[in-house]
């Protein structure tokens, strides 16, 4: 069992919505004190972050994996140059057997006198020392030559093994990486911190029966003997450690040719070759989308994006090798629903903005993160967005910002920009904050500053630091020395940090430090929320700290608001003018004086903004009423963004839940997806934590209430994949409410639906959008159960075997879920990288709640073996075991205990 410490530094770290503190401490390794080599002898280093006296130049690997021992052998030659004389050079190393170590000074790129060093290692910080009997004196290069061994990992970072089985039974091995954040040093010595970029030249030991892949495209390939080839990879451009990989693998692939000329492949095991089609389209649209837009050449000749059959996250930007979890990369048409297909398009959209944004320009230090995760996130919805507009993904950015939002209302959240310095703090930092807050205040940047200044700025920023690093203050500068003086925009002027804006940009009168705006987003925790009190043709505005978990009258609520202030760029539309109205808001409180009076008004146009908007005395009624009489008078974002306030505004105690649910009573009348999604979401969160505390008449009384609401709607929806995305997206999502909720129409299709497909063996096609509905009707029985977990075997399909995990988790048989959790631990059946979704599907359902719960908390030990500590699994284990409050107060206990 973990220490009480133990747990609550990784509970600090890990929870969503209830975490504590993300800070830990790092005192330890700023002592002056030398710390002590496994050897027994003084390790000349004492500080977790590499000294810079000695930089990386190139990387010359040699990698030899055994799939049979599943071990591997390598040599790293490294080129250095020394910045200060010294007589020991401290890199990185994880789980690496050192045999040997050599350096030499280097002329003309020459290798001279090659001479012994001793190793001396520090596990603690994960690092090594290579001391040298004579100085290394500053100005010169070197080449260190390192021998190693290390066993193939059993987890899902670093060099790691992996396996899948084909359509006959058989298992095939492979072995491949995945090094972010601090994981090259477990496949080679190196200085594994971004600021170290290097030239890497790969070469690949492999068995005749495998295939090898790296960063570059091989240059050439011949046999050593004893069935092995040895394959050399091109140069790379220069790149941090993080960005380095390879494989070993039997895959098959396909591939095209962009307009510029690079060559994209997809790389899948054999028996799902023919999914990866899908893929390829989007990847070529992409990726051209992006060379047009950054006005930025793709620098490498080829860009594979390879499907792994265990990959805990979602996917890996490696540059020129992207890894992906097959469910992001494959697309089934049997199978493979409308959302499977969006999400698959716009994840390959993140991993190649990455291309760009991580990868080409890097940030300096893992606390600025967000500057790779925020922009990838938020160019997912342009480049989509701009592919393929049909899909209008912009729409789906708001529940981004909504999701983000609802992490960022918690004391415990973090600003974007924090220290990070170990490997465990530094995996934390990928989180809701740098992804989805990044994105959105992006997404409100880029409409303060007009479409033109922010890809103007975005430009400047990538070619100024193209193939460096950067931070925080560089984005900003990027953004401010940007001239944009074509007609038909409005003008901007660079004068010392300041912008003066004329024509329709209205925000400031004077001058803007786009440096002081934006630190007030990315230094500082948490996000505003704007009070409107509306009288006439004056607005008295605002600003305090939306803060859940804890009301005005408690004591800790002055200390808690105390020193935040927010650089808030306002917008507003009344019902008297039809222009959009824009103000800087840079103190507590500030009116603004109308044209005309007005009924009503609407702030944060379309969601732009990254804040909450609440409207004091009768503001709230006349926005009910404008929805009830003409709710076309708002866009569909307003009204969408409109529910998402209330509802949050709720939860802080600002406004009744009877005024939240008057404002949904338009929504019988609403035919767009997002804002009854929206409506619908939160009413069924309501229903939810009533039937787990078990209330029965309430949650009979608010079932009835929630399917006579959405009746009609329900009624109207087929059984099909017909449709535009979003109205598929609205089918799926009614009717799987309408069967949870035991509507009997809904219940019956499903279960017609499902004897049909089992009677047939499975051989008879459902409409995808539907399948994990009807999975889930049929799984109540025990012998439709049974069938669905057989059938999950057989699969050869992601998405499919999704969706029966779903289905088997909504059972309502407590031993059957109890199975499913053991299933899910064995690894066997359900792979490791799918046991957190396995748990929080359980969790999900009222029977399963606490089976989840004690299910963690049992095998706590063996989760963190198997998981890192930090790692998204462990992060998503212990969410969505403990989003809801009763098993907070359950994990709080478990901690103090």
């Amino acid at each position: 069992m973990l220490s009480k410490r133990e747990m609550v530094l990784l509970i600090a770290g890990i929870l969503l919505q209830f975490l504590l503190s993300s800070a830990l401490s790092t005192n330890d390794h700023e002592s002056g004190d030398a710390p002590i080599a496994s050897n027994g002898q003084k390790f000349p280093w004492n500080k977790m972050r590499l000294p810079n006296r000695i930089i990386p130049l190139h990387y010359d690997l040699l990698i030899h994996p055994n799939l049979t021992t599943l071990s591997f052998t390598g040599v790293a030659k490294i080129e250095v140059s020394v910045k200060q004389d010294t007589n020991s050079i401290v890199l990185h190393s994880k789980y690496l057997e050192i045999t040997s170590a050599t350096i030499a000074l280097t002329q003309d790129g020459i290798a001279q006198h090659e001479k012994a060093m001793n190793v001396l290692e520090f596990p603690p910080y994960e690092q090594i020392a290579l001391q040298s009997i004579e100085p290394l004196g500053a100005g010169e290069k070197y080449i260190i030559n390192i021998n190693y061994a290390a066993n193939l990992s059993d987890g899902f970072y670093g060099f790691y093994k992996s396996s899948y089985k084909t359509q006959d039974g058989k298992t095939r091995l492979l072995a491949s990486t995945h090094f972010e954040p601090t994981s090259a040093r477990m496949a080679f010595p190196c200085f594994d911190e971004p600021s170290f970029k290097a030239n890497f030249s790969v070469k690949i030991r492999r068995g005749s029966q495998y295939i090898a892949l790296s960063n570059m495209p091989m240059v050439k390939s011949f046999p050593i003997g004893e069935g092995l080839f040895e394959d050399h990879f091109a140069v790379s451009v220069r790149m941090s450690t993080y960005l380095v990989a390879f494989i070993v693998c039997d895959f098959k692939s396909v591939s095209a040719v962009t307009s510029t000329g690079i060559k994209v492949s997809i790389y899948a095991v054999p028996d799902k070759w023919s999914q990866t089609h899908y893929a390829l389209e989007a990847a070529v649209k992409l990726l051209e989308f992006y060379e047009n837009y950054f006005n930025i050449y793709f620098p490498l000749p080829k860009q594979d994006l390879v499907a792994i059959p265990d990959f805990q996250s979602g996917a890996m930007e490696n540059w020129g090798l992207i890894t992906y979890r097959e469910t992001a990369l494959l697309y089934d048409s049997v199978t493979s629903s409308a959302s499977d297909k969006l999400w698959i398009t716009m994840v390959i959209g993140h991993e190649l903005a990455h291309q760009w944004f991580g990868n080409l320009v890097t940030m300096e230090w893992w606390n600025d993160i967000w500057l790779n995760e925020g922009f990838a996130r938020y160019m997912e919805f342009v480049s989509v967005g701009a592919t393929y507009p049909k899909l209008q993904v912009d729409d789906y950015l708001l529940n981004t910002c909504f999701g983000a939002m609802g992490r960022d209302s918690m004391n415990s959240s973090r600003a974007i920009s924090t220290v990070a310095e170990s490997p465990t703090q530094i995996k934390e930092m990928f989180d809701t904050v740098s992804y989805e807050k990044g994105a959105c205040i992006l997404h409100m940047l880029r409409n303060f500053l007009t479409e033109e200044v922010f890809q103007s700025g975005l430009v400047s920023y990538l070619r100024k630091y193209s193939y460096g690093n950067a931070k925080n203050e560089d984005l900003w500068n990027s953004m401010a020395n940007v001239r944009c003086l074509t007609k038909n925009s409005t003008y901007c002027i660079y004068v010392t940090y300041t912008w003066t804006f004329s024509m329709n940009y209205l925000y400031t009168e004077g001058h803007l430090d786009i440096k002081e705006v934006m630190n007030t987003w990315t230094l500082q925790k948490g996000l505003p929320v704007i009070i409107v009190e509306h009288s006439g043709s004056l607005i008295r505005l605002r600003q305090e700290r939306f803060l859940k978990g804890v009301l005005p009258e408690d004591p800790v609520w002055e200390s808690l608001q105390s020193g935040y202030l927010w650089h808030i760029p306002l917008t507003y539309i009344t019902s008297s003018s039809d222009r959009i109205g824009r103000y800087l808001l840079k103190t507590k409180s500030d009116t603004i004086k109308l044209d005309k009076e007005a009924d009503w008004v609407k702030f944060n146009v379309d969601m732009n903004g990254y804040y909450i908007v609440h409207y004091e005395h009768s503001g709230w009624d006349a926005l009910v009423n404008l929805l009830d009489q003409d709710h076309t008078l708002l866009s569909m974002k307003d009204r969408t963004h409109l529910i998402h306030n209330a509802f949050q505004l709720v939860s802080t105690g600002k406004l009744s839940l009877d005024r939240a649910l008057d404002l949904t009573r338009y929504l019988r009348h609403e035919n767009k997806t997002m804002p009854v999604l929206q409506g619908l979401a939160y009413l069924e969160v309501f229903y939810k934590l009533v039937e787990k505390r078990n209330i029965p008449d309430v949650a009979t009384n608010l079932k009835r209430y929630i399917l006579e609401f959405f009746k009609h709607l329900i009624d109207k929806q087929s059984w099909s994949d017909d449709g535009s995305l979003s109205e598929r997206l609205l089918r799926t999502n009614l009717l799987e409410m309408a069967c949870d909720l035991q509507y009997p129409p809904c219940l019956q299709k499903a279960l017609d639906l499902f004897n049909k497909w089992k009677n047939s063996d499975g051989t008879i096609s459902l409409p995808t959008d539907v399948l994990e509905i009807v999975y889930s009707v049929g799984a109540q029985s025990a012998d439709g159960w049974e069938y669905l977990l057989k059938k999950y075997i057989q699969s050869m399909s992601g998405a499919e075997k999704i969706k029966i995990v779903n289905a088997l988790a909504a059972t309502r048989d407590p031993e059957k879920l109890a199975q499913l959790l053991e299933i899910g631990m064995e690894g066997n059946v359900i792979k490791l990288q799918d046991l957190a979704h396995v748990v929080a599907a359980v969790s999900r359902n009222p029977v399963g709640h606490l089976l989840a719960w004690n299910f963690v908390k049992t095998n706590w030990n063996k989760l963190i073996e198997k998981f890192e500590l930090g790692s998204f699994t462990i992060r998503w284990l212990m969410v969505g075991t403990t989003s809801h409050r009763k098993n907070w107060r359950r994990l709080v206990a478990f901690v103090i205990v």
